[in-house]
Formats: structure tokens, sequence, C-alpha cells
């Protein structure tokens, strides 16, 4: 089979007048929602199996949506089954996705980390490529692209102020910090957001240790780890690095989630949504106040990680949903 150089794409850097509004420093948007798979996962899994299973008999992953459906494209264009188990809690709408590319899909315990032991188990004994969803350092490498892109696109005399990303298990988060030091931007602040209750990389940073959550009580499925990965944690206890670790609530993710799609036309899922609420709920602001980030803020990068778990019924069910639990 004739194989791409890669199977992610250079995805457009727009720039968000009403964010800049905002914020009060010009925002950028990198549109990683606008990726073949829908999300920027493409890049470091379509690196990781480019690399490791060129000669494999398949492919398994574990993923509440979007490394399985990047790992199920990619397995598409190489020619090679995929296997992907997923939590029960994933929407019925990842299942279909998953199967229109052409993926088995498996149901496996109720969290990730349940479905990966299973993943794990099946690369055992089937003789399957185990692809991991966030911690490898593979992935982190292709997930650093996309700040060789912004670079590029900025041009040499343009440099944020501050990069600003979503937390799951972490691997976003390496691949942004590999992609600093590779474009010699170390020095720019990354703040990194999660939702209350799929807060595994705050609660480690707060803790100086790993934390394993006792489960994910957010609805931001995709940001469900229950322990951030070790790189990741490293990373943050890193002296020349700065990452500031910040929370918002599920109401709030959501609340972003819909701005974003009446300001800029777009639908993400509410894991992005914790990203895009540094900027619709203040955080940036407050940071700003709490002189954590300069006054005067050069421009803000943030990455609009995307994501396929969501459709306009999924979004009046989250709405419901929380409605219904902040009532009570």
């Amino acid at each position: 089979m004739i194989m791409a150089n890669h199977f992610h794409i250079n995805t457009p850097l727009l720039e968000s007048v009403n964010m800049s509004k905002r914020v009060g420093t010009t925002v950028y948007l990198k549109m990683e929602n606008s990726q073949p798979s829908g999300s920027f996962k493409i890049r470091g899994i379509g690196h990781l199996c480019q690399q490791l299973a060129g000669q494999s008999k398949g492919i398994v992953c574990s993923s509440g949506g979007n490394a399985g459906m990047a790992a199920a494209l990619v397995a598409r264009k190489m020619g090679l089954p995929a296997t992907i188990v997923i939590p029960s809690s994933s929407p019925e709408l990842v299942v279909q996705r998953l199967q229109d590319q052409g993926a088995t899909v498996k149901i496996s315990g109720k969290v990730w980390d349940d479905a990966n032991a299973e993943a794990l188990r099946l690369a055992e004994t089937e003789g399957l490529t185990y692809v991991p969803p966030f911690d490898h350092p593979l992935l982190w490498q292709g997930h650093a692209s996309m700040i060789a892109e912004a670079a590029a696109s900025l041009g040499p005399d343009v440099k944020p102020g501050a990069v600003v990303i979503s937390v799951g298990g972490g691997g976003l988060l390496c691949g942004v910090v590999q992609g600093l030091q590779d474009v010699g931007w170390t020095d720019v602040p990354i703040i990194a957001m999660e939702t209350d209750g799929a807060n595994c990389f705050n609660a480690a940073v707060k803790a100086g240790r790993l934390v394993t959550l006792d489960d994910i009580t957010s609805e931001a499925k995709c940001l469900g780890a229950k322990t951030v990965c070790q790189k990741a944690f490293e990373q943050s206890q890193r002296k020349d690095l700065n990452i500031i670790s910040e929370l918002v609530s599920d109401q709030q993710a959501l609340h972003a989630v819909q701005t974003f799609l009446d300001e800029e036309r777009v639908l993400v899922e509410m894991a992005c949504g914790a990203a895009l609420a540094a900027v619709y709920s203040g955080i940036i602001r407050k940071l700003q106040d709490e002189s954590r980030l300069p006054a005067l803020l050069r421009p803000l990068l943030v990455i609009v990680c995307g994501g396929s778990s969501i459709n306009m019924e999924q979004l009046a069910n989250l709405k419901h949903k929380l409605h219904c639990r902040y009532k009570q």
C-alpha cells in the first residue's frame, strides 16, 4: 500500500476577533478540529503507527473517542485491521463513527482505565500492535508538529504570550512541551486546562506526585484518565518551564462550547471546551490579576483540540444533564 508522508494535515491558524476582544490581546486558534479524524490525535497516532505498525497483524487502541478515531483512520489508510476498545460511558455516536472507519469496536468496563486493561490483554493474546492514546514518546513527537506549524504561520517576529491547551492523559501537553523546545519557545507559559472531576493533572501538581482519581465525574469524558502520564507530571516539575494548571466546572466548559459555536460557528466537544473556557470564563484575566501572566500579554495561542464525540443531539443531552445536576 502507498504510504503518505503523514496522515495529518497542516491545520488553519485563525485569528478570533471575538476572543481577542475578551482578553485584550490577539487570540490565534490552531484548528485541530479540522484534522481528518476530528482531533489533533492523528498527529501522534499517525506517527507512531508508521514507526511501529508497518509489519503488524493489526492494531488495538483503547479510547473513549478521539484516539480511537485516529487509530481507526490510520489503520484503514495502512490497510490494517483495527480493534478499538471503549468504555461503556462512550456515546453511541462514537461507536457508529468508529465502525464507519472499518474498526471492530469492543466495549469493556466503565472508564478508560478498564478499556485500556482489555486493549493490553488483546495486544498480548492476539499479537496486535498496542497503540497507546497518550503515553508514548512517538505520540509526543507527532503532536509537536502543531507548534512547528503555528510558529511557521506566525512568522519569526511573533512569539505567543501563552499556549492554552486541554489536559486529559497528558499526551497533548507532552507534545506541546516538545514543540516549544523544537522552536525555541520554552519560556512561553502553557495554560493546562481541565474540568473538575477529570482533574488528574491538577491533582498531581497540587500533591507533588502522581495521583489516581477515584472516578471520573466530569461530563468531559475525553479528558477522563484517572492518572496523568508520568512524563506530563515530570514536565510540570521542571524549573525551566512555566506550566500553569487551572480548573473549570463542567458548566463553564459547556458554556465555552456553546459560545464557540455561536461566535466561531464550530462545534467542539467539552474536553476542548475546557481550553476555550480559559478565555470565556476569565481564567486568562485572573492569571493576569494574580501577576502569573503579564498584564500586557503577547498573542495567545489556543489549541482547539477538536473532538468527534459531539453533535447537536449530544450537546442537547449535555445541557439537560448539567441542568438537572445543578438543580438538585
